[in-house]
């Protein structure tokens, strides 16, 4: 039942049938504060008549739970969170948190500075952080109060989970794909040297070229396209007889294509090319990319999950990740 054709039962409703006050009302059924057995009785007859539904966004203020879930990115500035990955962390948290009540706010934390985090954790409305580009000095500074209401994408620590692909085993597909192939002067473009997640397919690449005894050609790299490019021509300049390139991120292998193809260089003919992600724009370029899958979604909907549940979590949750062989290698 509601009190209106269009209008659901509120808390004010559920007052005046029991004949208390909106305070006691929400006293009563948020299970917090003193109320005589003769209101809760009466409340609990009203919320039954007019099938009141709470809002659990209000009741978690009401309770200090917070409403707010906050994916927290580090970056060196703002512009991190324009990152079509981050999108995608937001938008499956969004999916998670929307049916239980609870919104999804977009944070940037300064690379360097920690002290955003003690911002969050004496915000009331926070009911958990999820990190996104985590770093050891980060984790070292999460506050006490935010200890189990913060996972990470990424590393963690004994008193973070991390929730996390499998990048070292994904990375080791595609440069075994690139041996069997007939490849055997193999470069790497590396990711930013202060994200700890982006080390494990640089210490996969050189495992690699060590147990087949072959030349450790790595390049500086960020995940951008435009480190790509760059890389590719210091490649071609330090290296003329490369023959393959494997990059951390497939925006920074298609950026590889770019400047390989201007400087008459075809792919994979002369040189292949792969990367790591598989995005929807790795199956339609020209060639198309080979790569290794990465489940963003799936990561971001354990990690939020998770935060919900609040229940303990795994120290570290891995997700597999699958060679993706396509025309570039």
């Amino acid at each position: 039942m509601t009190t209106a054709a269009h209008r659901p039962a509120t808390l004010d409703d559920v007052a005046r049938l029991a004949g208390v006050s909106r305070s006691t009302a929400s006293r009563v059924i948020a299970g917090t504060g003193f109320a005589s057995p003769d209101a809760r009785e009466r409340v609990a007859t009203a919320v039954h008549r007019l099938g009141y539904v709470p809002n659990p966004a209000a009741r978690a203020l009401v309770r200090g739970a917070g409403v707010r879930l906050v994916v927290a990115v580090i970056g060196n500035s703002a512009a991190v969170l324009d990152d079509p990955y981050v999108h995608r962390v937001v938008g499956s948290a969004a999916r998670v948190c929307t049916p239980a009540g609870v919104g999804v706010a977009l944070h940037w934390l300064p690379l360097g500075d920690p002290t955003g985090l003690d911002q969050l954790a004496r915000d009331r409305s926070v009911c958990g952080v999820l990190l996104v580009n985590t770093t050891e000095e980060l984790l070292d500074s999460v506050p006490r109060s935010l200890r189990g209401r913060v996972v990470s994408i990424g590393v963690g620590s004994p008193t973070v989970p991390s929730f996390d692909v499998d990048n070292a085993a994904g990375a080791g597909e595609v440069l075994r794909h690139l041996y069997d192939t007939g490849r055997r002067r193999i470069a790497m473009v590396t990711g930013p040297q202060w994200l700890p997640c982006s080390r494990r397919p640089v210490e996969a690449y050189r495992a690699l070229m060590r147990q087949a005894g072959l030349p450790e050609r790595v390049l500086p790299g960020d995940f951008s396209a435009a480190s790509g490019r760059a890389a590719a021509g210091e490649a071609l300049r330090r290296w003329p007889d490369v023959d393959a390139i494997y990059a951390i991120s497939d925006e920074t292998a298609l950026g590889v294509i770019a400047a390989l193809r201007d400087e008459g260089v075809r792919v994979p003919g002369d040189v292949a090319v792969a990367g790591f992600d598989d995005i929807p724009l790795a199956a339609m370029t020209d060639p198309s990319l080979t790569t290794a899958s990465h489940p963003v979604g799936r990561i971001a909907t354990a990690a939020a999950t998770a935060l919900l549940d609040g229940r303990p979590a795994a120290p570290v949750t891995l997700f597999p990740s699958a060679l993706v062989a396509r025309a570039s290698a």
